[in-house]
């Protein structure tokens, strides 16, 4: 195989990068990009110098590999359909809306042998590729992402569409068993929530707390990592991590305060952060994640070698998020009398409506909790 033959299915904000990346591997052939958005595909088409279809099938038996960044509800069929076909894919995050599409595709990929890869991105980002050799049996993980509403997205909520990066990220560092979920989550704007926050406990003792917002006034994708000896702070958006060690005076317990001298206490005060908890930086590599996600994908067609991010990855992340999604539907915001019964996920339509909206006739308002 001289170029591996790939088409970009979905040539909205992400699937314009992906196509334009694609284009810059010289073991990458862009064959077309696909919308059913003509002006979209057709300005992208004429830009890259390729083909452009409103509809992915025409092109079965003509392309190796396809990118597929519709919107999340498509994506199992259009997955499906390829990879029946022998086309490997590299899919978007979420994998799908559900575990029964997920494991769905997994079992096509099997029975094809065919590449599945799933575009959680963060975990080609700079800051975790220099942080994960410390970061042996993390106890406490908080995490952050937010930011300013962009329209995009509004298919799935946000913890689908954002909190899904720091639930797979967390997933790759703690191999233990989830053992207990607690999440609150609203709406805003429609019918998804727009801001959740979710507590996971681990059968280790591991617990990560997650934050997610995309009505948030600020752009921040952080997360602080609490190892036994160890703590570690990844900066997803500049690409940055920090690594705090506790001096093995620390780690002893060999320092008392409360029995030092004033002086002594001023000294502490003043060489804290070089003597007793060093800080350092730790240098990641200079690289683009979605080209080295892109990569990675590319060198498993051609290798056999497994990818980072696996469609079994994917389905585990989404087995999370519907638990997430079933504690924020459970909750009562009214008091225990507006408890719904029996309230879980569908496997079939698994993002939920909130419980904090309440519909009435047509000549109510509709009453959202927004944070």
């Amino acid at each position: 195989m001289s170029q591996v033959r790939v088409a970009v299915i979905g040539v909205g904000h992400l699937g314009k990068i992906h196509a334009r990346l694609v284009k810059q591997l010289p073991d990458a052939q862009l064959v077309a990009v696909v919308d059913p958005v003509a002006p979209a595909r057709e300005q992208l088409a004429a830009e890259l110098q390729t083909a452009s279809h409103a509809d992915h099938r025409p092109l079965l038996g003509s392309i190796d590999a396809a990118i597929i960044a519709t919107p999340t509800q498509f994506h199992a069929d259009v997955a499906a359909d390829l990879l029946r076909r022998g086309v490997h894919v590299l899919v978007e995050k979420p994998i799908t809306l559900n575990l029964a599409e997920a494991n769905e595709l997994i079992a096509i990929a099997d029975a094809q042998r065919c590449v599945l890869q799933v575009g959680h991105v963060e975990r080609f980002n700079p800051a975790l590729l220099a942080a994960e050799s410390h970061l042996g049996e993390p106890k406490f993980i908080e995490a952050m992402r937010c930011g300013p509403y962009t329209c995009r997205s509004t298919d799935i909520g946000v913890v689908l569409d954002l909190m899904i990066h720091d639930i797979d990220v967390v997933l790759s560092l703690v191999r233990d068993e989830l053992v207990d979920v607690q999440a609150l989550g609203a709406a805003v704007f429609g019918p998804h929530e727009d801001w959740a926050r979710a507590t996971l406990t681990f059968a280790g003792g591991c617990v990560a707390q997650l934050a997610a917002s995309r009505v948030a006034p600020q752009a921040q994708r952080a997360m602080h990592i609490y190892t036994r000896d160890a703590f570690a702070t990844l900066d997803f958006g500049s690409r940055k991590a920090t690594l705090m060690r506790p001096s093995d005076a620390v780690l002893n317990g060999e320092v008392d305060v409360n029995s030092l001298s004033p002086e002594a206490k001023t000294q502490l005060k003043d060489r804290v952060f070089q003597d007793y908890l060093p800080i350092q930086e730790l240098a990641g590599p200079e690289i683009n994640a979605i080209l080295e996600e892109q990569r990675d994908f590319l060198q498993a067609i051609r290798t056999g070698s497994p990818v980072r991010v696996s469609g079994r990855d994917g389905r585990d992340a989404v087995a999370v998020a519907n638990r997430i999604l079933e504690s924020i539907a459970a909750h009562c915001w009214d008091g225990p009398a507006t408890k719904p019964a029996g309230i879980r996920i569908d496997e079939a339509r698994p993002i939920l409506r909130g419980p904090h909206w309440h519909q009435g006739e047509r000549t109510r308002s509709v009453r959202r909790l927004a944070g």
